[in-house]
């Protein structure tokens, strides 16, 4: 004798197939955005304190990983957030569109001076790019004062274990098959 169906056993009775809802796919997470200005650094004593190879918290300064936060806004982007940067509007004096390969994710790993509002600093080398007009200028000098750019966070890092990679920070956050920009 063949048994048709499926039963379940349990507490709460015996259901056929039939009677099982159909699976629902799982809702696409949201994320926080914030709309700041953003401007970078670079981890040099003029830039920072005399220890300008670590940052506010003794994380490395990885250019390619850390960002800092202005203090009013430690309780959206704590220590540890992770946060893409969506592409810059064109406001004046913002030449986002020079370093925007140099971007990608980046963790909330410092702190900027306690006058900065609702402020992003993005960490950067000092190496010089082609930037306006074919010049060769430092990424931060060229990034300049973007206004009105929207941050995504999509997740969080133990800063004690801050990845040293953009590869390694978009696994360590479930971003690993997103193609980073």
């Amino acid at each position: 004798m063949a048994l048709t169906g499926f039963f379940v056993y349990g507490g709460l009775g015996v259901f056929s197939s039939s009677t099982i809802p159909a699976a629902t796919s799982t809702p696409e997470p949201t994320y926080e955005t914030y709309k700041v200005t953003m401007t970078a650094y670079n981890a040099v004593p003029g830039q920072t304190d005399d220890t300008p190879e670590y940052t506010s918290i003794g994380a490395w300064t990885n250019p390619d990983i850390i960002a800092a936060r202005s203090s009013d806004l430690a309780d959206e982007l704590p220590y540890g957030t992770v946060i893409d940067v969506l592409p810059a509007t064109t406001t004046p004096n913002c030449g986002y569109k020079f370093v925007s390969d140099k971007i990608g994710l980046r963790v909330i790993g410092d702190a900027m001076n306690a006058r900065m509002r609702n402020k992003i600093d993005i960490l950067m080398d000092n190496d010089p790019i082609r930037a306006q007009e074919g010049l060769l200028r430092n990424p931060a000098k060229a990034l300049g004062f973007c206004r009105d750019v929207q941050i995504v966070v999509v997740g969080h890092v133990d800063v004690k274990h801050i990845p040293k990679t953009q590869t390694a920070l978009a696994a360590a956050v479930g971003l690993a098959d997103v193609a980073l920009k």
